[in-house]
């Protein structure tokens, strides 16, 4: 997503259609990894409450971003160019900008959380799997 971010930015001629072919794929892996992760790092016996919790991130990111950073900085710039309406790729450049940070900064949590969660898993497959044994007596 850093990278479709960047592509966006940099406005080039032809990158368009390639950066949001992307960006449909990254958000296609990312919502279909969030159920199963979550589930491996908080279990079910909440999931319910876990899963709406996890719901909320798309409509409260769209609000933030969209909504409040992406209407203020669009704002910002039509009025450097003395006009209502805002024209060209500095419109929303600093936007996609601050997107592709914000997209670092996830990367380098899930990379935290990897590494503090590794030792766990090393224990759990320590004997090849994770399974219980099971008792041959019928």
């Amino acid at each position: 997503m850093i990278i479709t971010y960047l592509l966006f930015a940099s406005a080039l001629n032809g990158t368009l259609y390639a950066a949001t072919a992307l960006l449909g794929v990254c958000y296609g892996v990312q919502f279909t990894t969030m159920v199963p992760t979550a589930s491996e790092l908080f279990g079910l016996k909440h999931f319910g409450i876990i899963f709406n919790f996890m719901s909320l991130g798309n409509p409260l990111g769209a609000y933030l971003f969209s909504g409040l950073l992406a209407g203020y900085l669009y704002d910002n710039e039509a009025a450097k160019q003395h006009s209502a309406t805002c024209l060209g790729p500095d419109c929303f450049r600093v936007t996609f900008l601050i997107l592709a940070g914000v997209c670092g900064l996830g990367t380098l949590l899930s990379i935290v959380l990897t590494m503090r969660i590794r030792p766990v898993y090393q224990m759990l497959y320590a004997g090849g799997s994770f399974r219980l044994p099971q008792s041959s007596s019928h």
